[in-house]
């Protein structure tokens, strides 16, 4: 039973990027395929996203970079897509690359859904102020992770076994349906930055 669908962002997270790790150790994860990594249109991949949530509803959607902003556009548009909840990992800004431009603007709006946002101090997609305040008109809950890069091979997060941590707070507990409550910045959940 599939229960994480993994969204990559911008050339679809090659090996040995953590979601493919996930997709391969876990085998409740699976990766969203798109038919083109390299030239992402939104409604093509909204839609790959959208069939996913049919084929698996009650997931958790774990977006990263591009995937999240996919994510986020796919909650904004189509309130009835049945998950568990989302996790955005390092979103990228749309109008720092003209191959992902398309994307934007950025929805503002409440997600209606279980939403964690994980942004870093030092990413060069998307400026923390502006995730955190993107998490705030989302209704989301907001991890500060440090000086953590783009959340990627090239700042050190091979496996991201933290990651997972993180994404298994958005379960419900005993049935409840009740938003995760874990709004944190500085110390507590930022230490799941581990990069190993």
């Amino acid at each position: 039973m599939i229960r994480t669908l993994l969204i990559p962002g911008l050339d679809g997270s090659p090996a040995p990027h953590w979601q493919q790790w996930w997709a391969a150790i876990d085998p409740t994860a699976k990766i969203v395929e798109q038919h083109s990594w390299s030239k992402p249109r939104p409604e093509a991949w909204l839609t790959e996203i959208a069939a996913a949530t049919l084929l698996h509803p009650g997931s958790v959607l774990v977006g990263h970079s591009l995937g999240a902003i996919a994510v986020v556009r796919l909650l904004a548009s189509w309130p009835q897509v049945k998950i568990a909840g989302a996790m955005l990992v390092a979103p990228a800004e749309p109008s720092k690359c003209s191959r992902i431009a398309s994307f934007g603007p950025i929805p503002e709006r409440s997600l209606n859904a279980r939403v964690v946002v994980a942004a870093s101090r030092n990413d060069p997609w998307m400026e923390q102020d502006q995730a955190r305040r993107l998490a705030d008109r989302w209704e989301a809950d907001f991890i500060d992770m440090g000086d953590a890069g783009h959340i990627n091979i090239a700042s050190g997060h091979g496996p991201w076994p933290a990651g997972k941590a993180l994404r298994d707070l958005l379960w419900p507990r005993n049935g409840s349906a009740a938003r995760p409550g874990i709004r944190r910045t500085g110390s507590g959940l930022c230490k799941l930055k581990a990069h190993s």
